[in-house]
Formats: structure tokens, sequence, C-alpha cells
């Protein structure tokens, strides 16, 4: 199995921005243009773009999308996309327009039995969110938190034809404080799914120990990018 980088853009009010931890009032903002983070992101060969619609995460539809449909139009890399993706329509809005991916966090908890039929109708095409707090996903652009494990939905969704998930452990999210490895590798080994890891890579180190574990097959890197922890060329040779 390949591993593979995923450089993020983390869109609210039209620019690129980090939160930490997901606060909406902790934003440190790292470009005015998303497109043109992105384009520069795909000349410099990153294979996929991972991009975030925050604001339509928190209020439940789609804000950012255009700068997402132009990268997936005009771009080399394949893109996908989260945030705000709460229908069968709004899935499809991206799906049609050429995005490879979506990811579904909110509404696999609120709305299985459509997780579900997004599942049978666009397959690989889906992938699932997982952001969590203390192991328990959290929803509505991590505003809430549920009651259900992440690792008891992962397991359920597997059943019904999920592939890959993304597992976000939120504490971590933008604090440059290492991913929380134990937490993906154990989702990994209980879904026997695909599981890319989000929030905290601070250095190259952590992604080398991520491509150890079995069905660990990427990460997404954000803070140390915008940050100059390490570039994107040096993170783009560990894939190999």
């Amino acid at each position: 199995m390949s591993f593979t980088i995923y450089p993020a853009i983390d869109m609210r009010n039209g620019k690129c921005v980090r939160l930490e931890q997901g606060d909406f009032s902790r934003e440190t903002i790292y470009g005015d243009s998303p497109f043109d983070v992105a384009r520069d992101f795909s000349e410099k060969g990153a294979s996929w773009i991972h991009m975030v619609d925050l604001d339509g995460a928190k209020e439940g539809s789609r804000k950012n999308a255009r700068d997402v449909i132009r990268a997936a139009g005009e771009l080399d890399s394949r893109i996908q996309v989260g945030g705000g993706i709460r229908s069968m329509e709004d899935a499809a809005f991206y799906l049609d327009a050429g995005v490879d991916r979506v990811i579904i966090g909110s509404l696999a908890v609120k709305d299985p039995e459509l997780t579900k039929e997004l599942l049978r109708t666009y397959g690989s095409r889906i992938v699932i969110g997982l952001d969590a707090k203390d192991g328990y996903v959290a929803t509505e652009g991590w505003l809430e938190t549920s009651e259900i494990r992440a690792a008891d939905i992962g397991r359920e969704l597997q059943k019904s034809g999920a592939a890959t998930f993304i597992y976000t452990d939120i504490a971590r999210d933008g604090m440059l404080a290492g991913p929380n490895t134990e937490e993906i590798a154990a989702l990994a080994k209980e879904t026997g799914a695909e599981v890319i890891a989000s929030g905290g890579i601070q250095g190259l180190a952590d992604i080398r120990e991520l491509k150890n574990h079995e069905n660990i097959s990427g990460t997404i890197i954000g803070k140390a990018l915008y940050t100059g922890r390490f570039t994107l060329t040096e993170a783009l040779k560990e894939e190999v």
C-alpha cells in the first residue's frame, strides 16, 4: 500500500486559514486565495490536496466551493473536500464537478442511513471523516461532541462499504504536538480499512512513524507546512 501526503487547505471567509484545536477564535490567516495555495501545492508535486470548508462545516452548507471547483478543474492534483456536506445533493455537487472524493463527517453520525446510501452510490469516492475528542466523534465543525466512539462508527460503516477513513485528534490539530498514532493505528486495525492520519504532524519523523503501521495510508499536513517546519518537497519524498 502506498503512502500519500495530503497538504491541507482550510478555508474560512474566502481565505486560507489554520485553527488551533478547531477553535474558530484561534485563527491564523495564511493566504488570501485558497486556489493560489492549492496551485502552489500542485506545482510542487502533490498528487492529492485536502480542502476543508470551515464555514460550511460550522453552518451546514457550502460556503467556499468556488476555489474547490476551480482547483479540481484546473490543477493536476486530485482534490478531496470536506465541510458542509450534509446531503446527497451536496456530494453530487462536488463529485459531478470533478472533485475526486468528498468527506462525510457530521452526516455519518447524524444520518448513518444516508451515509450508507452515499457509499452505495459513490463507493470509494466517499471518505468518512472521524474527528474525535477523547475518542468520541465531534460534529458541526467540531462544536458538538457526540456519544459515539470513533471506532464503533468506523466498524459499522466499514461493513457498509467505507474503504477510507480520516482520523483527526482534535486536541492535537493545529498544535504541532505529534499525531495520535496509537488511536489512528487502532482504528485501522479495528476496521481493516485504510486510515489517513490528521492532526499534530510536526516533523518528518512523524510521517515515518505513521508509515510503519499497517493500513495507515497517508497523512494530512497543515500547520507544519505553513510555519516552515519542513517543506512540501521534503514531505513528498517520504511517500516513497
